[in-house]
């Protein structure tokens, strides 16, 4: 993954540049990690890069928001399940962390502790890098994304 799409992520995902959105959603953007040391770790970003809080939403924007929150859960979680036998939930979250946009996290697995206090080095670390290796994860959270929206 190459560009300045990371600099500004929700605008790269309304021009079709951001390498790691899964998919549209009627809320925003359904994307996944940059770092992959929780497999599945996901994101839903917001569609207006000014909405810095859940509540700048107006009631209506927000309730799709905390639905897409809930598909994009959904999603993960049986992605990874059918991935991995060991895999055991994911956690919800919605963080006013360094980012200054709304934005949900969904970290596949929460055994040891929140995805923020994970050590910084896991952040950084090129083994945990999004790639192509991560491609099936992918393939498998969309596909379990476009189920959930038709209903089946």
């Amino acid at each position: 993954m190459t560009g300045d799409w990371g600099m500004d992520r929700i605008g790269a995902a309304l021009r079709g540049e951001n390498p790691t959105v899964l998919r549209r959603l009627t809320s925003g953007f359904a994307v996944i990690g940059d770092v992959q040391f929780l497999p599945g770790y996901s994101v839903l970003l917001v569609d207006e890069p000014d909405v810095q809080r859940l509540s700048d939403l107006p009631r209506a924007k927000r309730l799709s928001f905390l639905s897409d929150m809930d598909q994009l859960g959904e999603a993960v979680e049986r992605a990874c399940r059918r991935l991995d036998p060991a895999f055991r939930r994911v956690n919800l979250e919605i963080l006013g962390n360094t980012d200054p946009f709304l934005h949900a996290w969904e970290p596949a697995d929460v055994v040891g502790k929140p995805v923020w206090l994970y050590p910084r080095e896991r952040w950084s670390d090129k083994r945990f890098r999004l790639g192509p290796r991560h491609d099936a994860l992918r393939d498998a959270i969309g596909s379990e994304l476009d189920q959930l929206r038709s209903g089946t």
